[in-house]
């Protein structure tokens, strides 16, 4: 049975996918989602650490490795998944940061393959496979709208999804199609980062963030579950960045 079943939540006996659901948000979105009563399966590339996250859930959550690139792999697994509920992609990637002048083509070409490309082939194989009031979440990055130097490429990779939401939205109907666009998030994608340029983000944001204070996890997973259980919304995209957007 899963944890904390509630007949009264809409999540309860719902099932839900993320795609990324190994680490950081998409990890906190599965726990959050399974302890209202879903029925959760998490995706990532490594099974051992699908195997780790998914042992660390509440209730009878599934672990899966599957890599967001393998069309086949993706189409053998909603095979199998289907009907699906709710789907949530929160795949991502490191790359595509930096200085315009100065940065490496050929490394934000890799963002895009490592974030906007496997999300496009995770929701076209999915289709067949969601239920007709299904719901997709994308979590996107505020990046797409602040125009900050330095996240050019990211802001091309996020806004070419959210580019997208509107209009999937349309032609997806009467599934419902949204996006969250999270700001800064102390999750291990910092990891990434020189431990000094991390600690300077997370300073400055603390310093001038309306909400006084780096984002956690489970603040986007908050906004991802109102936006996949929301009937009434659709081709919405809501950040959820502490206000970083208002800058």
């Amino acid at each position: 049975m899963n944890h904390a079943a509630n007949p009264k939540d809409p999540l309860s006996g719902q099932r839900l996918v993320v795609i990324g659901g190994t680490s950081g948000v998409g990890l906190e979105v599965a726990r959050a989602a399974a302890a209202r009563g879903a029925h959760v399966r998490i995706a990532g590339r490594d099974r051992a650490r699908a195997d780790a996250a998914c042992a660390s859930l509440p209730g009878g959550a599934v672990a899966h490795a599957l890599d967001g690139g393998d069309r086949s792999a993706l189409d053998a697994f909603f095979g199998e998944a289907g009907p699906v509920d709710h789907l949530v992609l929160t795949l991502s990637g490191g790359e595509g940061a930096g200085e315009f002048a100065s940065l490496d083509l050929r490394a934000l070409r890799r963002g895009f393959e490592a974030k906007f490309w496997p999300q496009l082939e995770t929701v076209q194989a999915a289709l067949p496979a969601l239920s007709s009031s299904a719901s997709i979440t994308f979590v996107t990055a505020v990046s797409a709208r602040i125009a900050r130097p330095g996240t050019t490429g990211l802001a091309a990779i996020n806004g070419a999804l959210e580019a997208m939401v509107g209009g999937l939205a349309r032609e997806l109907a009467p599934r419902r199609v949204n996006a969250v666009s999270p700001g800064v998030i102390d999750t291990a994608w910092w990891g990434q980062a020189p431990a000094a340029v991390r600690q300077a983000v997370f300073e400055e944001q603390v310093r001038t963030l309306p909400v006084g204070r780096v984002g956690r996890p489970e603040d986007v997973a908050q906004a991802v579950l109102y936006m996949a259980t929301n009937g009434f919304t659709t081709g919405s995209i809501v950040e959820c960045d502490g206000g970083l957007h208002l800058l």
